[in-house]
């Protein structure tokens, strides 16, 4: 069973969202400014950045855009090619194309609902 293994909501201003979520929850933010994206640690963390809370997940804000809209939830999985076959033929689509990202590779698609769902997945080993 794959599971959720990260958050993503979007951003129209970038500062206001940071301070937002920074001040109500008490998230430590990380911006990563070559990737227009800013890390969002709403959960105990080790210094590899993995999750020491059972049941946590962290996740990240991103630059709201036509093709992600909402929140999103971003699912792990064993292989991005494989579940992307399996999302077109249950009536998905391919939203944005499989891409490396540090320690694997991501995409995002659409379930059969237009709902835009992350996909991610360690394929340093393939």
């Amino acid at each position: 069973m794959d599971r959720v293994v990260h958050f993503e909501i979007p951003f129209d201003d970038k500062a206001r969202a940071m301070r937002f979520y920074s001040e109500i929850f008490g998230w430590r933010l990380a911006d990563i400014p070559e990737a227009d994206y800013t890390l969002a640690y709403a959960a105990k963390t080790d210094e590899n950045h993995m999750v020491q809370e059972k049941g946590a997940i962290n996740g990240g804000l991103f630059q709201r855009s036509d093709a992600a809209k909402g929140p999103m939830l971003v699912i792990g999985v064993a292989s991005i090619d494989a579940t992307i076959e399996r999302v077109i033929a249950a009536g998905g689509a391919v939203v944005t194309p499989k891409r490396p990202i540090p320690n694997g590779s991501y995409a995002r698609v659409s379930d059969c609902e237009g709902n835009v769902i992350g996909l991610a997945a360690d394929e340093s080993h393939s």
